[in-house]
């Protein structure tokens, strides 16, 4: 224990080698130590040596057999780094189905938000892996469908637990997108966008999605929606400059329809003394400017065509 203790501490500090050496030397007295096993693990994946950390994930499990983060960490590493997708659902599925008992002390502890969470991030993670494991059934179309079909089973159970989170519902709008379900997609990108507007991936999927429909006046606002966000956040120059080109592409489209007028529109204008313009995917400042951006940004236009798509 003393050994594990001189572990743990040299962990904190992130003295890595110590830490490996310590613990090393507390299990061989007392193997059975699946927390030091579970460091052990994580320190194996910061030296990106993932077939080490596997193996420490597993006896911290073989000593604990209800331990969710040993479990959840095998698995992503099963799947994105060792492409074990088999391994990786069958942790998840291993937490999904324990019965850990629930703790509630009033005011005190409870455990019940923390376990239902787990499950929720075990399902996401899930469809991940079966999203993953379709796209590498090199031609296989059958079994390709299959593995789909529980990617989205896996991410519409995640979505009821992790009601507010964006990648989850992100995730499910695109694996409907990649089945060909483009009704549930488009919903989906438009709750995705809800919850996170000033993300630009679902806008933009949602115009590649758009596009393909042919609706190229909505397939654009998206678009543009898209070239604001990458423009002013942190994305690559490579991600930037593809989305300009789409942009560009659709923008050549709809001049050739004559529908190119509507991209002056006024937003914000009942609300605001002010105006808030935007003109071909810029905002003219005023003093209604965020909060105008940010209400521009939530609505999805398409969503009222998706609920209607046959």
């Amino acid at each position: 224990m003393y050994d594990v203790y001189r572990g743990d501490k040299a962990y904190k500090h992130a003295e890595l080698q110590k830490a490996i050496d310590f613990y090393n030397q507390g299990l061989n007295i007392f193997p059975e130590h699946y927390g030091a096993w579970f460091n052990l693990g994580n320190i194996y994946v910061v030296y990106e040596d993932y077939y080490a950390a596997a193996d420490a994930y597993q006896k911290a499990i073989e000593y604990n057999k209800n331990f969710t983060l040993a479990r959840m960490n095998l698995g992503i590493i099963s799947a994105e780094k060792l492409g074990d997708f088999d391994e990786a659902i069958r942790q998840y599925n291993a937490i999904i189905d324990s019965r850990k008992h629930l703790w509630f002390v009033p005011f005190v502890f409870s455990n019940k938000k923390s376990e239902k969470i787990n499950r929720g991030l075990a399902y996401y993670n899930m469809g991940v892996a079966y999203r993953e494991k379709s796209l590498y059934q090199d031609g296989d179309k059958e079994h390709s469908v299959v593995y789909l079909t529980n990617a989205i089973n896996a991410y519409k159970n995640a979505v009821k637990i992790l009601k507010d989170d964006y990648d989850a519902r992100y995730n499910l709008a695109l694996v409907y997108h990649l089945s060909g379900d483009y009704q549930n997609a488009g919903l989906s990108y438009c709750k995705a966008i809800g919850i996170e507007p000033m993300n630009y991936e679902a806008h933009y999927n949602l115009a590649i999605l758009l596009r393909h429909l042919k609706m190229y006046k909505e397939a654009l606002g998206e678009i543009e929606k898209a070239t604001i966000l990458v423009t002013t956040g942190n994305s690559n120059e490579n991600t930037a400059s593809y989305i300009f080109d789409i942009m560009n592409d659709l923008s050549r489209t709809l001049v050739s329809q004559d529908e190119y007028n509507y991209l002056v529109e006024k937003v914000d204008e009942k609300k605001s003394g002010n105006e808030v313009t935007y003109v071909n995917g810029k905002i003219v400042a005023t003093d209604a400017l965020d909060r105008a951006m940010l209400e521009n940004f939530r609505t999805c236009e398409a969503e009222k065509f998706f609920e209607e798509y046959q």
